[in-house]
């Protein structure tokens, strides 16, 4: 296990153990807190003794992010028991609930903008991170902020990343910040509240009434900018988020006209792969879009998910997916 890691989860495991034997202390000895206090101990010999982190069924390694998310694990995904599975299938579905309850609507309409959103899980719970916000303040000339990320990681550990992501920004839009020192702090808060391993890229921007979108790309997939009947791709302007705390960022600034697009994706979609084990490629992604430069969001989204589609043949996907489309209306 990576020292970082195992630094984490130790440190996990004491303050748990400090608070039990408060719990303990203050209550009596509570049959319930003493098996729960043995747990932990046998966590931490474990531990010591080098055997922390494996089956105890198979001896292969437990996956690493349901250590993260309880650091008392013994046993594998392919060893547990009945019960166990069944537990974890309640807590799988509970958990792609309450994400979906964090997705945006479909289809966002404000200040002469229209935005459409595609998210796609490849399992029940997704590390893509999708979000639509009003800016703060009253009547109809407030901005308009839209983000599209991508956590490290798969599965549950991802989609922990990735509600917390939507809980940093949406706390930092109602500060007012530019766009880019709303990323730099984001990026900051991110990397102080999670274990280095994990980082997250971002794509993010804010339009108004006038046309004008600030738009920041933190090591995400180039946004493509649709305009005067033709694509142009918006590169990085900065590393993922979370991988160095005093990152810096720059915004770039889009006079969009009524009819003009920006389009925001994944590598759940670029990096789809054919029955070939080709790969589908941000290339492709631009030639699609550009072949289908005056449909609305939604049909533009829907070009995009019948291309991939078509081109992996039935094979199966392998990386959640999510795309945006963002419309000057009026």
């Amino acid at each position: 296990m990576a020292d970082v890691t195992g630094s984490f989860l130790r440190e996990q495991l004491l303050d748990r153990r400090q608070r039990l034997d408060s719990a303990i202390a203050e209550s009596g000895d509570s049959a319930g807190l003493v098996q729960l206090l043995n747990e932990v101990d046998s966590a931490l010999r474990r531990m010591d003794n080098g055997s922390y982190g494996i089956c105890e069924v198979c001896h292969e390694s437990v996956e690493k992010p349901r250590l993260v998310a309880d650091p008392l694990v013994r046993f594998c995904l392919d060893h547990l028991t009945a019960d166990q599975q069944r537990a974890l299938e309640q807590d799988l579905e509970l958990a792609s609930q309450l994400q979906r309850d964090l997705l945006p609507e479909e289809i966002v309409s404000y200040g002469g903008w229209q935005v459409c959103c595609h998210y796609q899980p490849v399992g029940p719970v997704s590390g893509d991170y999708c979000d639509v916000i009003v800016g703060a303040g009253h009547g109809d000339g407030r901005d308009l902020f839209f983000a599209l990320g991508d956590a490290s990681g798969k599965g549950v550990a991802a989609s922990m990343l990735m509600a917390h992501l939507h809980a940093i920004f949406r706390t930092l839009v109602a500060t007012g910040l530019p766009i880019h020192e709303l990323v730099e702090r984001a990026s900051r808060i991110f990397r102080d509240s999670m274990m280095s391993p994990y980082f997250a890229t971002l794509a993010c921007g804010k339009a108004n009434a006038s046309g004008r979108i600030e738009i920041c790309n933190a090591g995400h997939c180039p946004p493509l900018v649709i305009q005067n009947g033709k694509v142009t791709r918006l590169e990085a302007s900065g590393l993922p988020l979370g991988l160095f705390r005093d990152g810096q960022y720059t915004a770039q600034t889009l006079d969009l006209s009524p009819g003009d697009s920006l389009f925001l994706y994944t590598d759940g979609l670029s990096e789809a792969r054919s029955r070939a084990d080709e790969e589908y490629g941000e290339d492709r992604v631009a030639e699609v879009v550009a072949g289908h430069l005056s449909l609305d969001p939604r049909r533009l989204i829907h070009a995009c998910i019948k291309s991939v589609t078509e081109f992996r043949s039935g094979a199966p996907m392998t990386d959640d997916l999510a795309a945006m489309a963002v419309r000057r209306v009026s």
